[in-house]
């Protein structure tokens, strides 16, 4: 007899500026849950995530969090149905604004992305609990 697998704590969030504060508070409980305080760095890079899928993607998104169960992680994944892969930019020191990416690539232990078959992506990193 097998065990089920648990559940995977899931949000579908609507592509609008409220995505990244959802995203967070939702982020910040499951770490709790986890008995983890130390969220900040998950925080900052889950905004950064959701907000890229808001700005750049396409459709409903959907945020994914879940233990690294190999290591003391957490792994966050963001999901949205936009074909267009997120690329980390050259540092421009009077840009106003696309160094996201470049942040997530500094704060995460590691991240990525691949396609989904059905269309689109999921942009994942995995932060330290």
């Amino acid at each position: 007899m097998s065990v089920p697998a648990p559940e995977i704590p899931t949000l579908l969030l609507n592509p609008n500026e409220n995505a990244p504060a959802l995203a967070r508070e939702f982020l910040s409980t499951q770490f709790r849950e986890w008995g983890s305080r130390d969220d900040f760095m998950a925080r900052l890079v889950v905004s950064e995530l959701v907000t890229n899928a808001w700005r750049h993607g396409e459709g409903q998104i959907i945020l994914r969090v879940f233990r690294d169960t190999r290591a003391d992680f957490a792994v966050l994944e963001v999901w949205d149905q936009g074909d267009g892969l997120p690329v980390v930019g050259p540092e421009d020191f009077e840009a106003v604004s696309g160094r996201g990416l470049l942040l997530v690539s500094q704060l995460a232990h590691d991240w990525g992305t691949r396609p989904i078959t059905e269309g689109g992506k999921i942009v994942w990193a995995r932060c330290a609990l």
